[in-house]
């Protein structure tokens, strides 16, 4: 079980993906987790999860997949745990909040809000990591070795 989790192979293709995932996913962990970016930081996005009906510990763990699982993603180490995690965050986005905003992202300002284009690519980046696991240059990959 524990072999499988770090297997992966020197596939370039998911060495793109994972690094892809993690560096655009770690920004809008660190805005839930330490407030940076213009983000509400941990109690801030707690109290907003909970005020939208998601229970607290549902919010505590969507902080973490998206903060330390894009760390994960970046450095290669549980890469696919790290790339499941953020997608069901992805997923679960989607069908709780974007997918009534349409596909398309809110570039004029002029929708109710953001449709679910971008969750829909880190969602099929996810995938690729899920499969193929964290590619060449990982931690996971000296670990299988």
């Amino acid at each position: 079980m524990l072999s499988s989790i770090f297997r992966t192979s020197d596939d370039i293709g998911a060495f793109v993906a994972r690094i892809t995932l993690g560096v655009v996913m770690l920004p809008h962990g660190l805005q839930k987790l330490l407030g940076l970016f213009g983000g509400a930081g941990f109690s801030g996005t707690v109290e907003f999860f909970v005020s939208s009906g998601i229970p607290a510990f549902v919010a505590i763990l969507i902080i973490i997949g998206e903060s330390f699982g894009a760390i994960g993603l970046i450095a290669g180490f549980l890469s696919r745990l790290a790339a499941l995690g953020i997608t069901v965050i992805m997923l679960g986005a989607i069908v709780t909040v974007h997918l009534q905003n349409g596909f398309f992202m809110n570039w004029g300002g002029t929708a109710a809000g953001e449709g679910f284009e971008f969750h829909l690519l880190a969602v099929g980046l996810g995938l690729i990591v899920l499969i193929k696991g964290g590619g060449i240059w990982s931690v996971d990959r000296a670990i299988s070795k």
